[in-house]
């Protein structure tokens, strides 16, 4: 899948784009029982809610067949190359869940600006895509974008290490108005299985999660190759070194994991 031109002009002004309905019910299926059994783990790489529900899944695509194949999907990984103009490597992959009654809020904050603080990226030429596991509403702790804000470049924030259990470089209420009011505030929503790519310099936050409906997103941080991490101080598993270029798979390969959604790749 290649992205169009009118699709690539509203990525270079908007700092996003949004594609609903880019994955099917099936293949989601498949995504979202596999999510359901790493939540259930007790592996280091899930983190929770001081209430106890999941709240990330870090390197999912490490460790589940149907989360590795999402993450060499050619769906997703034509698209990004084509954005950044060369091969790509993972970052960061991670499934993010907004646990009905009990999500958190993701405060407001640039992702760029927390990998090259904290592990040395040397430019934005990095990207971030969101695909949805479940329907997102305006209910169920949307993603919410300032757009254009992706032109500023990297912004001024704190370390909040106190707000939720993942630490996070984060913009002062001030920032984010001023940033709002020059270019607007969009919370992009749509069924399971749409998807959004945005520039790692686009401020984005979410609200916490109150309804009675779960909310479900899997992140995957894409970089250029050339463009890799210099600093280690995070876990391999939360910021990747494997810098390799991906090879997409073909389109049909989550469909093959119909009826078996559970493999467990090899470690």
């Amino acid at each position: 899948m290649k992205l169009s031109e009118e699709q690539i002009k509203q990525f270079n002004e908007e700092g996003y784009i949004f594609l609903p309905s880019c994955f099917s019910k099936d293949e989601i299926t498949v995504l979202n029982d596999a999510a359901a059994e790493i939540y259930k783990s007790d592996r280091e790489e899930v983190w929770r809610e001081s209430s106890g529900v999941a709240r990330t899944a870090f390197a999912a695509h490490t460790y589940n067949e149907a989360h590795r194949r999402l993450g060499a999907h050619p769906r997703l990984i034509t698209p990004i190359e084509q954005l950044l103009g060369g091969d790509v490597y993972m970052h960061q992959y991670k499934i993010n869940a907004k646990a009905a009654f009990d999500g958190d809020v993701w405060q407001w904050h640039q992702d760029f600006g927390v990998w090259h603080r904290d592990d040395g990226m040397p430019e934005p030429r990095a990207m971030n895509i969101a695909v949805f596991l479940d329907d997102v509403s305006g209910a169920n702790g949307p993603l919410i974008f300032l757009p254009k804000s992706h032109k500023i470049g990297v912004i001024e924030a704190g370390h909040d290490v106190q707000t939720t259990s993942y630490p996070l470089w984060t913009l002062d209420r001030e920032t984010v108005q001023k940033l709002s009011d020059e270019g607007g505030c969009v919370a992009p929503i749509g069924p399971a299985g749409s998807v959004i790519m945005f520039s790692s310099l686009l401020v984005h936050a979410s609200p916490p999660n109150i309804s009675p409906l779960p909310r479900t997103i899997v992140y995957l941080s894409l970089c250029r190759t050339d463009n890799h991490i210099t600093k280690f101080k995070r876990a391999e598993w939360i910021a990747h070194r494997n810098f390799e270029p991906i090879s997409a798979l073909n389109d049909q390969c989550l469909e093959d994991l119909i009826g078996n959604p559970s493999s467990v790749a090899a470690e």
